[in-house]
């Protein structure tokens, strides 16, 4: 498997020989491209060195993130990317929610993958304007099915239930 170390932007990865965690000619850390799935399998392979990385940074993450997910077109970044905002939206990491309008540009996408996470992190973080868009990419997915080894609507639908569940909740107590 390539190692490859991430330059500042992240957009472009660039490929070192032989490297460990850190490489020969910097401190910049090494890491290995994420893997959607293919094949058999139906999860995403993430470099947990670099998911626990920008986790442990929680709220000075954000903005690089940030810059990555309005950049890149690369399915497998964004969809890595999305992971990370997941995994810190797990660990309550605050500002998330303030990213909805970045997070918002894949509110129409296609990918399974990207749509999976996406809806997790909506899911956790419960962003109001956020309903509408998951409500949306189930009935396009239904609509429009995409070939897929494993299905995003459960992901999508959890979403759903949650900000419904959530809002009956909140109105039985009132």
């Amino acid at each position: 498997m390539a190692i490859y170390c991430i330059n500042t932007q992240m957009q472009n990865p660039c490929q070192f020989n032989n490297c460990n965690y850190y490489n020969n000619y910097s401190s910049t850390p090494c890491y290995t491209i994420c893997q959607l799935p293919q094949g058999n399998r139906n999860y995403t392979i993430f470099d947990r060195n670099k998911v626990d990385r920008f986790v442990s940074q929680q709220e000075a993450a954000l903005p690089y993130l940030a810059d990555i997910l309005i950049h890149s077109n690369n399915e497998a970044q964004i969809t890595e990317t999305l992971y990370i905002i997941d995994r810190m939206a797990e660990k309550g990491v605050k500002g998330i929610n303030k990213m909805y309008p970045v997070l918002s540009r894949f509110n129409n996408t296609t990918s399974p993958n990207i749509q999976t996470f996406l809806a997790g992190i909506y899911r956790k973080t419960q962003i109001p304007d956020a309903f509408g868009p998951l409500v949306k990419m189930l009935i396009q997915n239904s609509l429009r099915p995409q070939n897929s080894n494993f299905d995003p609507n459960e992901e999508i639908g959890g979403a759903i239930l949650s900000y419904i569940s959530d809002r009956f909740r909140t109105k039985s107590q009132t």
